[in-house]
């Protein structure tokens, strides 16, 4: 495998040879073999490291609340890899071929998940001068809602999987902007930041070559200033 992606690699004076055409209305992106072996290794190699992600905000809570919130965020960031890493290799090695579209469902609606539970840590941590709880509801239920256009509008239309993907992301961060006491906004709005400008990326496939593999490191680089403000502003805090 490694050999035959050298291959393809040096033999392709043209980067344009590295990518697919651009998918049509209500189809999938299909990468070449280059593009879907980046995708597999960009998430692939952070499955192990975000169980012990996990494990380590558990080893640093310090009450049942803290403890909650860590294994919340700490199982969206190991699903969120761990789907990623399994759809794509499904695709590429066509392994469980009948089941591809399953994992395709479920690696764009983990995303949702692992939106809500950036945001739960905060909103159930810090203390806010209002609307905490109720912004907590409703992020989840927005993230339920994407899951079910998922499952019910799959690869139908792109732009309102996109608007939702924003609007979940971005609409709480203003209240986030509303806690007491303000440590930690720097880290969230860097990684904030980091997704936003990372979706161009995840929409500019069959335009950019590695277009999907360079939103997986967006999507990491965001996760690990997150995982950073969460630890030090979170977990950490209260034993300082």
């Amino acid at each position: 495998m490694a050999l035959r992606l050298i291959r393809n690699i040096s033999s392709s004076a043209d980067l344009d040879k590295l990518k697919n055409e651009r998918a049509g209305p209500g189809e999938a992106y299909r990468p070449t073999e280059v593009e879907h072996i980046a995708n597999v290794v960009t998430h692939g190699v952070w499955v192990i490291p975000s169980l012990g992600a996990m494990i380590f905000m558990v080893y640093l809570a310090t009450t049942s609340l803290h403890t909650t919130v860590a294994i919340i965020y700490g199982l969206a960031l190991f699903a969120l890899f761990s789907m990623s890493t399994a759809f794509h290799l499904v695709s590429y090695t066509g392994w469980l071929g009948d089941w591809r579209i399953f994992f395709h469902i479920g690696d764009r609606a983990i995303i949702y998940i692992f939106i809500a539970s950036s945001y739960t840590p905060w909103l159930i941590l810090k203390h806010f001068h209002s609307w905490a709880e109720e912004v907590l509801f409703v992020v989840w239920v927005m993230a339920v809602c994407g899951i079910l256009y998922q499952y019910i509008f799959h690869e139908r239309f792109k732009w309102v999987e996109i608007v939702l993907y924003l609007v979940i992301g971005v609409c709480p961060a203003l209240v986030i902007a509303d806690m007491k006491e303000s440590s930690g906004i720097f880290e969230l709005s860097l990684g904030g930041l980091t997704y936003v400008v990372g979706v161009f990326f995840f929409k500019s496939d069959g335009l950019i070559p590695f277009a999907h593999a360079i939103w997986h490191c967006f999507v990491f680089v965001g996760a690990l200033f997150h995982y950073y403000a969460v630890c030090v502003h979170l977990l950490l805090s209260d034993q300082l």
